[in-house]
């Protein structure tokens, strides 16, 4: 079987790095490549991470860049469509919620191509988010549903998705956590910034209904400037962040000297050197969606900025709490964490490191 992997930003590279790992272990039954798309693609957003997960180099790389949503995501089905002409592959395998995953499967099942969609069935309900747009679009067309937990069966079942393209595999994310866990741990990383175990958060911040309003942004970081009174949050800020803090003039909410106390601003930073501090912080503040499954299985209380979340076993069965945007609610949870009023939280079903080598057997 020939098969193209996608991978076109980062959340995507954790994803699929252990699908390429599984591949090669079968190589009489499967040849593959690795496409990607370029979606994020400089070296602080691209190449450090292919090089903490011992990413091969990718085979073909599209180059697409930034842009909107609309030029960006017809970049990549114009490039990916020859790509699929010249390869002529058995099957595409997509992951994740990005434009890439939409675009590539979208133009593969065009040309006939059969796809696997790897994290299938996460819903947010929530229509303002391109990522969900993204996923109805990509689940409506595949061929193969790679799901990471039973209530992801369930929507696929109610949009009637027939029973037989569903699979209950596990999350690839923590197939990447599992194996990358003890050599994050070993860095110097937390100890070179003066960071001592569970006296820190670490923070993410990138949504466009977090950082494109002044007002909704300026709560957020007040919030985060009372909570950094009492306990120092790194924040390694996304590109989009920075213009939007630097554009509003906010810049002055953050402490670029050493993180003893206050909000401190780093340059983005690579997946073992992340994982490295969340595993001892004392919360997350994210409005990610990895993290919040992240932080289910290392235990850590993960304070989501957000109304909705795609993942909502994170909060049932995790460490997770929905706080959205508001100023107090994020004060609030917070000092509840301070307190130790948080969920213990459990790992759920099939989070064991084992979810690739589910989806291998599947396809074999």
């Amino acid at each position: 079987m020939k098969i193209i992997n996608v991978a076109g930003a980062r959340p995507n590279f954790m994803k699929i790095a252990p699908v390429i790992e599984a591949l090669k272990r079968y190589p009489d039954r499967f040849s593959h490549l690795l496409v990607h798309t370029g979606q994020h693609y400089d070296d602080k957003m691209s190449r450090v991470f292919f090089e903490d997960l011992g990413l091969p180099k990718p085979d073909i790389d599209l180059e697409v860049g930034s842009s909107s949503h609309a030029e960006q995501t017809a970049r990549i089905m114009m490039a990916f469509e020859k790509v699929c002409i010249a390869e002529r592959p058995d099957l595409v395998i997509v992951v994740g919620d990005v434009n890439s995953t939409m675009a590539c499967t979208i133009t593969a099942k065009k040309l006939g191509i059969k796809v696997a969609h790897v994290e299938a069935g996460l819903r947010s309900r929530d229509m303002t988010m391109p990522e969900e747009i993204n996923r109805l679009c990509t689940d409506v067309l595949c061929d193969y549903l790679f799901t990471t937990d039973r209530v992801a069966n369930e929507n696929l079942l109610k949009e009637g998705v027939p029973e037989d393209k569903i699979h209950f595999v596990g999350n690839v994310m923590i197939d990447t956590l599992t194996k990358h866990k003890a050599k994050a741990k070993n860095l110097k990383l937390q100890q070179n910034l003066g960071l001592k175990k569970k006296n820190y958060a670490t923070l993410t911040l990138h949504r466009p209904s977090n950082v494109d309003d002044k007002g909704t942004l300026l709560g957020i970081l007040e919030a985060l400037q009372e909570i950094s009174n009492k306990l120092p949050i790194v924040f390694p800020i996304h590109p989009r962040t920075k213009k939007m803090v630097d554009e509003f003039g906010l810049a002055h909410f953050f402490n670029s000297v050493n993180p003893v106390n206050g909000l401190w601003v780093t340059e983005p930073l690579g997946y073992l050197e992340f994982l490295h501090l969340n595993m001892d912080a004392r919360m997350i503040l994210t409005d990610s969606g990895g993290l919040q499954e992240e932080s289910t299985v290392l235990g850590v209380p993960c304070i989501t900025l957000r109304d909705n979340t795609e993942r909502p076993i994170t909060c049932t069965q995790g460490t997770n709490e929905l706080v959205g945007n508001d100023k107090e609610r994020i004060i609030d949870a917070a000092n509840r964490v301070l307190l130790g009023d948080v969920a213990t939280g459990r790992v759920p079903e099939k989070w064991d490191g084992k979810t690739a080598d589910r989806i291998i057997r599947i396809l074999m």
